[in-house]
């Protein structure tokens, strides 16, 4: 399987989703699937996949496909809520993350994602709700930029 930095779907992926080995597998307005190999990055003292990379992941696939819709109104997006269950714990293999919208407005959208081992468990779900952004509009103290 490619690499991140090798796969042209992964050129929306950057910072934390790259140092982390993600790799964007598929990229539409209406699903985002993402993978990763667990490594010793991925894991906390007990040897498990970090509660908190799971939560990245889901905010990660789901900003990316709230992403593109609003693309095409000329907005951004920005995460504002993750609500992130974990299921099952993870010690090795690969996780795929499969994000798809639930709500999609002007103004907001929620996706949800599902995070499965290699066996097709469910390792972990999520919803992210996200601000949509007009050009023009402050984020952090920087103007949003049309996309």
């Amino acid at each position: 399987m490619n690499h991140a930095q090798d796969d042209p779907r992964s050129a929306v992926l950057g910072g934390f989703d790259t140092a982390m080995g993600v790799r964007m597998i598929k990229l539409t307005r209406d699903e985002v699937v993402l993978e990763y190999d667990i490594d010793k990055r991925h894991r906390q003292a007990y040897g498990i996949v970090h509660g908190g990379m799971h939560c990245a992941m889901v905010e990660s696939a789901c900003s990316t496909g709230a992403g593109m819709d609003a693309m095409l109104r000329g907005q951004s997006v920005v995460g504002v809520e993750n609500h992130t269950s974990f299921i099952r714990a993870a010690r090795d293999g690969t996780l795929r993350v499969v994000a798809t919208p639930i709500t999609r407005g002007r103004r907001s959208q929620v996706w949800e994602a599902t995070v499965r081992n290699q066996s097709g468990q469910i390792v972990a779900t999520g919803r992210v709700r996200l601000l949509c952004l007009e050009p023009g509009s402050e984020l952090a103290g920087k103007i949003v930029e049309r996309p």
